[in-house]
């Protein structure tokens, strides 16, 4: 184990600890936010936003640029639409899907800038 990631004294600042407790989120929204970081975990949910910050796809489309069945491409999607992190919408008889909001567009391309690094 290596000693410089531990303090060399036990000393609490009282004062930080307070600021900071203050701002820190509630437990329900912390576990909104963990459960939003799980379904990220996955690499095929993660092709499948990626794909969707580029352009709205249908499960077709989606299925054939993944190599992957539509079944499984849809079950995913249910998955990611469960979380409020795509949207769909019906043309005839064909569903589009698309990115749920500009914040995931965000998410998708700080997550690859990090990557990148």
């Amino acid at each position: 184990m290596n000693n410089d990631e531990f303090c060399e004294v036990q000393f609490i600042n009282g004062r930080v600890v307070a600021e900071v407790r203050t701002r820190m989120l509630d437990d329900g929204l912390l576990l909104r936010v963990a459960d939003i970081f799980k379904i990220l975990g996955d690499p095929t949910r993660v092709r499948i936003l990626h794909a969707l910050s580029l352009r709205e796809m249908c499960v077709c489309d989606l299925s054939a640029l993944l190599e992957m069945s539509q079944s499984a491409v849809s079950h995913q999607l249910r998955i990611l639409r469960n979380a409020r992190l795509v949207k769909y919408r019906r043309e005839g008889k064909v569903v589009y899907y698309s990115l749920a909001d500009e914040h995931i567009t965000k998410l998708i391309k700080v997550g690859v800038e990090h990557a990148s690094e």
